[in-house]
């Protein structure tokens, strides 16, 4: 469909306004903004071949009809998009004809999609489609199944390569996601519900959009379903930009938000899968946490910028480098940390051992500091520091900060490993509508360390009463800043 039909009115009535010229600007620009609505036939005649389904399932122990499993699809539709299995209903589910027990049966966990990588059989989709999975198999267009064998999957990117033994297929073409344009359109292929090659359209709604996951998401308002996690986001050269991964939705079905991981970042991983089965990634050793507005301004920093450290592990990068809890990090390796969540992002995609450059804020100044990047290791549980209950050495009770602190004794600075810092031994206004608790250890106040209570009880004294103060609160292993406003 076209709108050339009412092209010679648009030259009339540019003709008009430019008052009697052929053609005025403004019509040459209306002209040229004419559009056709996109035709995806070619794409799907081109990328549809490459587009497999994904069906997994996995070895369980034989159940009575009463403790079937449900649907595979609903199944993989509620641990995908909810996070939680899908929960038992009152109602009696449909049964399954009577079978012989057997001490192990494969039982079908999920279905999904999936593209060729190369013409040998290497096959990308989501690390959710196949997590957990005894078998794969990968059926393609054509109706030939295989028996896909998991290379490699990569929970923290959702990236999972499986390979079939086949040649000649028909493998993908990667595209540029930096040439991708917010308002383009996008097409996806995929198995929704079981449906093989169904396909769907629609646009770039936003890209580099930050959901709390480890990579930044391509966002479109391309229909997306239960089942086609894992299968290919085709720009209209018919190139491959993205893998399907998630959906945003309050009520379950899809609400015209769904998120794809960037195909850089995709390919990237999956490099790694095939040359060795696992991830490098990089890592510092700290527990991070936004800086807020309120804090960035109590700091001195002129915006809101960088990656807090809340902790800093034992033993890690971080701690042989000298980074404490209330650093902010700015820059990496000379890129700008502008929101905590792209701290994780560049350091992981940092090769471990390397030698890297931080600069950091630090009581009101940056300073440079220079580290050694660590391999990324599975999360260890976090210990909570328990000091042990002794008579402080002095006290004081702050009616401008509300808190009551003492020192802290050799033995609780020995076990938190602070060299200062007071504890709070009582909390009131305004302290308490801080957050302030009753236990954390104060480590500064307006960007000033406090080595004991007399050093606090002068800090306080020179507080300007009408502006708000930051305070560096150490809870358990992990620090953090609040701002808190005196009482005059």
């Amino acid at each position: 469909m076209t709108f050339k039909p009412y092209l010679p009115i648009v030259v009339l009535i540019g003709s008009f306004l430019a008052g009697g010229m052929a053609l005025s600007v403004p019509a040459v620009a209306m002209a040229q903004a004419v559009r056709t609505l996109p035709d995806f036939t070619d794409l799907v005649e081109q990328v549809g071949p490459s587009v497999v389904n994904i069906r997994t399932s996995e070895k369980t122990a034989a159940r009575g009809e009463q403790n079937t499993a449900p649907d595979d699809e609903m199944q993989e539709f509620f641990r995908r998009f909810f996070g939680v299995p899908m929960p038992s209903p009152n109602a009696p589910r449909q049964q399954r004809p009577n079978r012989p027990q057997q001490p192990e049966e494969e039982q079908p966990r999920g279905v999904g999609s999936g593209f060729i990588l190369s013409s040998d059989g290497f096959v990308m989709t989501n690390a959710h489609v196949v997590d957990g999975a005894d078998q794969v198999i990968v059926t393609l267009p054509d109706k030939r199944e295989f028996k896909a064998r998991i290379v490699g999957a990569d929970k923290r990117t959702d990236v999972a390569v499986v390979k079939i033994e086949a040649t000649g297929l028909p493998a993908v073409k990667v595209g540029d996601v930096s040439r991708l344009k917010v308002g383009e359109w996008v097409m996806a292929i995929g198995s929704p519900f079981g449906l093989d090659n169904t396909v769907t359209a629609g646009i770039v709604s936003a890209k580099q959009r930050d959901t709390g996951d480890y990579l930044p998401f391509i966002q479109t308002d391309v229909a997306i379903n239960p089942g086609n996690s894992g299968g290919p986001l085709i720009n209209m050269r018919g190139e491959v930009v993205g893998i399907n991964s998630q959906i945003y939705s309050r009520s379950g079905g899809f609400m015209g938000i769904s998120f794809a991981i960037p195909m850089d970042e995709a390919v990237r991983v999956s490099d790694q899968l095939r040359a060795t089965g696992r991830v490098q990634r990089g890592r510092l050793g700290v527990q991070i946490d936004q800086v807020s507005k309120e804090v960035a301004e109590s700091l001195g920093l002129t915006k809101a910028q960088g990656a807090l450290v809340r902790g800093v592990e034992q033993g890690s990068p971080a701690e042989k480098a000298g980074l404490e809890a209330g650093d902010i990090i700015l820059r990496f390796d000379g890129k700008a940390i502008e929101k905590s969540t792209d701290l994780p992002r560049i350091v992981g995609a940092t090769k471990p051992g390397t030698r890297s450059a931080l600069q950091i804020w630090r009581r009101g100044g940056t300073r440079d500091v220079s580290i050694t990047v660590g391999e990324f290791e599975a999360d260890k549980p976090v210990k909570k520091a328990t000091a042990p209950a002794e008579k402080p050495a002095s006290s004081l009770s702050s009616k401008v900060l509300g808190v009551t602190v003492s020192d802290l004794s050799e033995a609780q600075k020995k076990e938190l490993k602070l060299q200062g810092g007071v504890r709070v031994d009582a909390v009131a206004e305004p302290a308490a509508r801080a957050g302030i608790q009753e236990g954390d250890v104060i480590l500064a106040l307006a960007n000033a360390e406090i080595p004991s209570v007399q050093a606090f009880e002068g800090l306080v004294a020179k507080l300007d009463r009408s502006k708000p103060v930051s305070l560096l609160i150490r809870r358990g292993e992990w620090a953090q800043y609040t701002v808190i406003r005196p009482q005059r």
